[in-house]
């Protein structure tokens, strides 16, 4: 039986292979090791798109700025959900927010398992 760990409400890692795997569909990622989001299917979209002006005249609009960045979504390639949602800078690269230190993961799941 493999051992996964759920790290966030639809990623976990197993702990066997050492990969990332979506906790709905069990669809693997990529290896624990990378960034999970350079496993996924993504997707960019203008800010407008998800916040349209509420004013079409004057100076205030109520959304964001030109050039200000774009939403940076993330899905599983097996069932389409969403993992993670990001405003960032056009162009810049997935952020690496998880990063997992394996072995030591690994060393305390042992510890608590039985003998």
């Amino acid at each position: 039986m493999t051992q996964r760990l759920r790290i966030t409400e639809y990623l976990d890692v197993d702990l066997d292979a050492e990969q990332w795997c979506c906790h709905a569909c069990d669809h693997v990622l990529i290896g624990a090791a990378e960034n999970y989001k350079r496993g996924c299917l993504v997707t960019e979209r203008d800010p407008k798109e998800i916040y349209p002006p509420i004013f079409t005249e004057g100076q205030w609009t109520l959304t964001t700025v030109d050039g200000y960045g774009v939403f940076v979504e993330y899905y599983c390639p097996g069932c389409g959900v969403c993992f993670e949602i990001e405003h960032l800078p056009e162009g810049f690269p997935p952020p690496f927010d998880i990063q997992l230190d394996i072995p030591a993961i690994k060393a305390r799941v042992a510890e608590r398992q039985p003998a």
